[in-house]
């Protein structure tokens, strides 16, 4: 009983040694420091944005926050309802291009 005690101390001490010596060589691994207040790391385009924008999307994860199949949802919608009104507008200038050359010719 006393070889197993003698034995398991040993393994804990050996543990422990190659623990701080891993922290020592490698360090304690560099955290980012949090954003400032009123920043966010999600990145939308200026202008133009398209539904591919919105699809790529990802917001940080917090403790206290809203559930991400809801915000999937939201922001799949979001993003067909853009491509679909940024091909009726290009339809529509389209359209009126056309029509403008028309006259200009008649």
């Amino acid at each position: 009983m006393l070889t197993l005690l003698l034995y398991v101390s040993i393994v804990g001490l050996v543990a422990t040694v190659l623990f701080l010596l891993a922290g020592a060589l490698f360090g304690r691994s560099e955290e980012l420091g949090p954003l400032p207040e009123g920043t966010t790391a999600t990145i939308l385009p200026v202008e133009n944005i398209s539904g591919a924008d919105v699809r790529a999307l990802r917001f940080q994860q917090v403790v206290r926050g809203y559930k991400a199949g809801e915000v999937d949802w939201a922001l799949a919608r979001l993003a067909a309802r853009i491509d679909e009104l940024q091909a009726q507008l290009a339809e529509a200038q389209s359209a009126s291009t056309g029509a403008a050359t028309g006259q200009d010719r008649s």
